[in-house]
């Protein structure tokens, strides 16, 4: 019985520490790094004959020159409506359109946002932290019931161990994606 507890708290645990994970990979293909990223995309909803489509969805995006997006719908009569959600959106690019495709053109970083850039990405990263300790918190008190339940204290000393060292582990992860992203955006 002790044992299939156990297991549930650590898959919980787990599933929690992947999904902050998951999150901040999410949100670091969000930021830009001076060049045309397609994923910058993924929020944006149009209005597609009333329901609300992804622009992937509807669309064909493709990267061209390092530093342009080029939006072509399979349907042309949405090109308006796509243009109209880029600009509503908060990714900062004013779309350009032909009334066949759509072009999204990526400005240069200058130094100061990349920096600012680096500053907003270390948050999300500090945000992911915590999100796992917080994990590591719930996991910790739902040991200490079982404690008071039976479990002694050297068992649940040593599960807290483990616990520690799965977050050490999912940290060191969340440093090693800040540092490539931190590249990433740096470079000129």
């Amino acid at each position: 019985m002790e044992n299939e507890i156990l297991e549930e708290i650590y898959l919980e645990y787990e599933e929690n520490l992947d999904k902050a994970i998951n999150h901040l990979k999410t949100e670091f293909n969000n930021v830009r790094a001076g060049r045309a990223n397609p994923h910058i995309l993924d929020k944006i909803l149009v209005d597609y004959y009333g329901t609300p489509t992804s622009i992937m969805h509807m669309a064909n995006v493709s990267v061209q020159e390092g530093r342009m997006l080029v939006i072509s719908p399979w349907d042309a009569s949405m090109v308006r409506a796509i243009c109209k959600e880029i600009m509503a959106s908060d990714i900062g690019i004013n779309p350009t359109d032909d009334g066949k495709v759509i072009r999204l053109t990526f400005p240069q970083l200058t130094e100061d946002r990349r920096r600012e850039l680096v500053k907003s990405t270390k948050k999300l990263a500090e945000d992911a932290k915590v999100t796992c300790r917080n994990a590591r918190r719930d996991a910790i008190e739902e040991l200490k019931k079982l404690k008071n339940n039976g479990l002694s204290e050297d068992q649940v000393a040593g599960e807290e161990n483990n616990i520690q060292k799965k977050l050490d582990k999912y940290v060191a992860e969340i440093d090693s994606l800040m540092a490539a992203k931190e590249k990433d955006i740096m470079q000129v």
